[in-house]
């Protein structure tokens, strides 16, 4: 099989290849990237098969060609809400299987209504299968599986892990924080009473948390509010979370972004300072045990042996050490998405979220092996507490 890497040598895309690099399976892996410097250097760096090209992903007649001469791609050319419809798009078109990390509700609306063009083509898209989206999924899958029937789905991270990589081929504003900006600004969408709604970005909510207690939290923007209610109709509330930092930063952030949101201050701008106040803060994502809500989690409400209750999943403890950067979390699941695709594990054809096409079993099982956990998973049950 014939892979290519969209924005493969980013900070996201570069760990990604990592992993896939020693995957036996593959024929060919191709690292795509506007930057050709970048990308020729990271291909360079490796001894198995990998080449690195320029690749403007806007260029239709040579992203065509490169879709056409792989089988599958992996993209992770950000923001999604400006790229990742039109890839999708091509790769159904040109007949190649598609996995990303895409983390924008708003593409992920329309790249669902894609299923049907993906099955017809005998094409898997998997969209979102980073950490949030993507783990946070599968957390919560584990969670729904527990219960009996579910009302409510929560996915939810912490936000002081969420920090930029300083190892990239991205020239210029950084994809991430645009993304960041555009989820909290204004308004975003979310599952609420058995039907999509509006809510302003940023609002206090209350998660309850089995043996762990009460907590408060803010709405974020993101695909898990907008799969599940797709890939589980039955769910009549579903909502993405972010946690973390402190009321101070909290009221700064929205400040910021008001001034953006009046044209007081470019988004550029904004972005710009977000990155450097994270690259001041060297903040990483951590895995150790703490109070309070879990570093990132699933969450359901619902009945189990005619009771209400509620599970909350998280990853287990890390066996080697408590930090992990966001490119390996988000790039690891994403290169675990194509071992089980390879493995004939992921096998139907359409456009799914992970919760719609992964088996969590199998997927942590490999998850634990690549990231040296002692278990795969922590699960509270409120039937235990």
């Amino acid at each position: 099989m014939k892979v290519l890497c969209l924005g493969g040598s980013g900070g996201m895309g570069r760990y990604a290849v990592r992993v896939i690099a020693k995957f036996p399976e593959l024929e060919a892996i191709t690292i795509a990237d506007l930057n050709e410097e970048a990308a020729k250097e990271f291909a360079n760096s490796f001894d198995t098969n990998i080449k690195g090209i320029c690749l403007d992903v806007t260029d239709n007649k040579k992203m065509a060609k490169a879709l056409q001469e792989h089988d599958l791609v992996l993209n992770t050319i950000g923001p999604f809400f400006m790229f990742g419809v039109p890839i999708l798009k091509a790769a159904i078109e040109n007949k190649c299987h598609y996995i990303d990390i895409c983390d924008d509700w708003e593409p992920t609306e329309d790249m669902l209504k894609l299923d049907s063009q993906a099955k017809k083509a005998e094409i898997t898209a998997i969209i979102g299968l980073g950490a949030s989206p993507g783990i946070t999924n599968l957390l919560a899958l584990v969670a729904i599986e527990e219960l009996d029937s579910v009302d409510t789905v929560v996915t939810g991270w912490d936000l002081s892990s969420a920090n930029p990589e300083e190892e990239t081929s991205q020239k210029g504003t950084n994809a991430a924080m645009i993304h960041g900006i555009q989820q909290m600004s204004g308004k975003v969408k979310i599952f609420e009473d058995g039907k999509l709604n509006m809510i302003q970005s940023l609002k206090k909510i209350k998660i309850d948390y089995p043996g762990r207690g009460i907590y408060q939290a803010n709405i974020f923007g993101h695909p898990e509010a907008i799969s599940f209610p797709h890939h589980f109709p039955q769910i009549k509330n579903s909502i993405n979370a972010a946690h973390g930092g402190n009321n101070i930063d909290i009221f700064i952030i929205k400040i910021i972004l008001w001034l953006a949101e009046k044209n007081i201050i470019s988004h550029d701008k904004v972005a710009n300072f977000f990155v450097w106040l994270e690259t001041k803060m060297k903040r990483h994502i951590s895995f150790e045990e703490r109070e309070g809500l879990p570093p990132i989690y699933g969450l359901t409400h619902g009945i189990k042996n005619g009771n209400i209750a509620s599970v909350g999943v998280t990853l287990a403890t890390k066996k080697s050490t408590n930090e992990t950067s966001m490119g390996e979390a988000t790039g690891h699941p994403l290169a675990l998405g194509l071992k089980l695709f390879l493995q004939g594990k992921i096998n139907k054809y359409g456009v799914f979220a992970p919760e719609g096409i992964i088996n969590t079993k199998d997927f942590f099982k490999e998850y634990a092996e690549l990231e040296e956990l002692e278990e795969d998973l922590d699960i509270s049950r409120s039937w235990e507490i």
